[in-house]
């Protein structure tokens, strides 16, 4: 009984160790199908999770499960900077992608990068609003980094064309996917499309509250010549050149620059047509209101030339008001041809407020006024009959001038320069820097005009004309000139008789150059002298008449001089008887 309950009793155990091994043997079926479905996970191409268990100078190592571990290059673990990420520990887990099995080395070759890349692939899909960072610069546009790799073309960066596309590497913004292809693994985007519907709801919003008068902000979008344009929000408004500032404006770019926020005031808006006037000096005060009480007329003032005309400079006062220095108020003296001759852009001048006509914005300064007028005190410095002496300025036709003063030029008139003589041309007697004297005759003041005269300086020679020359005086000269009313002879230097051609000859002649020619030397008698016109009329008719007569007078002397000689012998012959 004994034994049978002994082996009664081993029985029993055999029984329970069966018990303990088949559970043992489910477990161990079961650990084999998950190690075999673990294989199953681990082919090229699949994306586990995998736990960082080592991290190398050149690799991460990672436990892919399946008592497997597989390499990571370390250069997918690099920052922006090229430095290895801090953050990176042993135990951090992620998702790998298997690239290929085991190799010599029984190591299984993982790809975190590309794991992040097809789990970004798998929540792409057109149409959708994604975050990208600018790489880089590439053929027709732009690289960006979407977690993948995308195409931005150089049309979908921006409302208007970018020049520069290169500036805008490293850039991160909001894109919008417009063409997606996974199969070949083509991602287009735009942000042109983003910028314009944000541009329209934008717009939408500034025509409500959009009205004349109205101080806004904006963005200056673009600069050209004769302004530039803002963007309202939505809407752009022109801000002309001449709305852009109180003073003088030579370029937009001068005062402004792309980007720049600004607050301007709408002066026009014509909502059918959406087109705003945007003005920038309207925000201050305008600082013509108080020109007339800052700069009254007759006031001496300082400024700076900022404008050189042929007829004269611009001064600018303050911002926004200028003065115009005509070039006939730049000297008393000279002659301004061009007032770059006196002055030259960003000169500081003191002038004389000569007018002011604020309805049309203008002030008239004076440049000469600063310093006393010298015609004022040259009458009594030079009065009427002075002997000047001076150098020969200029030669005109019609005179030479003369320096008399500092910055002062008399006027010796043509027929002033001789009594006598037959002048074409000043210059046939003087040339620039001949020292001459002459005698003041005149001032005007008024128009700023000195007279001189050098024949002056001499004796009228007409006036003992008469004298010299009284009718039925016989001259001897030399022809001068023939024309057809008479032949004009040179009685002394400068001084000439006309021979009329009724004075010529008893016989009728034809023409005076049939008689003479010029240079000829003829006789003749004075018949009249004209001090006032200046005139001696000559005859030769004359003066054959009275040597005809002077003829037959010694001819008829000289016969009654033979007659009384004769009777005188007569009579002596008879007394001799």
């Amino acid at each position: 009984m004994v034994e049978n309950t002994e082996n009664n009793n081993n029985e029993d155990e055999w029984m329970d160790d069966e018990d303990e091994f088949g559970e043992f043997g489910e477990m161990e079926e079961s650990f084999e199908a998950l190690f075999e479905s673990s294989l199953k996970e681990l082919k090229s191409g699949n994306v586990v999770v995998g736990t960082i268990v080592q991290v190398n100078p050149d690799s991460v190592v990672v436990d892919v499960g399946g008592k497997s571990e597989g390499l990571i290059p370390i250069a997918e673990f690099i920052d922006e900077n090229g430095q290895v990420k801090t953050d990176i520990q042993v135990g951090d887990q992620f998702d790998v992608l298997i690239e290929r099995t085991e190799n010599e080395n029984g190591l299984i070759s993982l790809s975190k990068e590309k794991a992040d890349r097809m789990k970004v692939w798998n929540t792409l899909e057109e149409g959708a609003v994604v975050e990208g960072r600018i790489v880089s610069r590439i053929k027709g546009g732009l690289s960006v980094d979407i977690g993948v790799n995308a195409f931005l073309p150089g049309s979908q960066v921006d409302l208007r064309p970018v020049r520069n596309l290169d500036k805008l590497i490293g850039e991160s913004f909001d894109f919008k996917i417009i063409k997606l292809n996974k199969r070949r693994g083509n991602i287009v985007l735009s942000r042109r499309v983003l910028l314009e519907e944000q541009r329209e709801s934008q717009r939408t919003d500034t025509l409500q509250v959009l009205e004349e008068g109205l101080e806004v902000e904006g963005v200056v979008k673009n600069l050209t010549d004769y302004g530039a344009f803002i963007d309202l929000g939505g809407i752009d408004g022109l801000l002309h050149i001449t709305d852009m500032s109180w003073g003088r404006v030579s370029h937009p770019s001068d005062i402004l620059n792309v980007s720049d926020t600004i607050k301007v005031k709408v002066l026009k808006f014509d909502r059918e047509k959406e087109r705003v006037s945007l003005g920038l000096k309207q925000i201050t005060p305008d600082p013509w209101m108080e020109v007339e009480q800052k700069y009254p007329v007759g006031n001496r003032i300082s400024g700076k030339v900022v404008s050189l005309t042929d007829y004269g400079a611009f001064v600018e006062l303050e911002e926004g008001v200028e003065g115009l220095i005509h070039v006939s108020e730049m000297s008393w003296t000279k002659r301004i041809k061009h007032p770059n001759k006196l002055l030259n852009i960003g000169d500081e001048v003191e002038s004389v407020v000569l007018a002011l006509d604020i309805p049309n914005r203008r002030i008239s300064l004076g440049l000469k006024q600063v310093e006393p007028n010298p015609w004022e005190v040259i009458g009594e410095k030079f009065p009427i009959g002075t002997i000047i002496e001076g150098q020969v300025k200029n030669i005109t036709d019609f005179g030479i001038f003369v320096g008399v003063d500092e910055g002062i030029d008399g006027l010796v008139h043509i027929s002033d320069l001789s009594w006598t003589k037959r002048i074409k041309h000043p210059s046939e007697l003087y040339k620039k820097g001949d020292l001459v004297k002459a005698v003041v005759l005149n001032i005007d003041r008024e128009n700023e005009r000195f007279s001189l005269g050098i024949k002056q300086l001499a004796q009228d020679p007409w006036q003992t004309i008469p004298t010299r020359y009284a009718p039925g005086t016989i001259i001897k000269g030399q022809v001068t000139s023939v024309t057809d009313f008479g032949i004009f002879v040179e009685i002394e230097e400068g001084i000439e008789g006309l021979i009329h051609v009724s004075e010529i000859s008893k016989e009728k002649v034809d023409t005076p150059k049939s008689f003479a020619n010029v240079g000829d030397d003829l006789e003749a008698v004075v018949l009249h002298v004209d001090t006032q016109d200046r005139k001696i009329a000559l005859s030769i008719k004359q003066l054959s008449d009275r040597k005809e007569k002077a003829e037959v007078d010694a001819f008829l002397g000289a016969q009654k001089s033979a007659t009384t000689n004769l009777g005188d012998l007569f009579k002596a012959g008879k007394d001799e008887d």
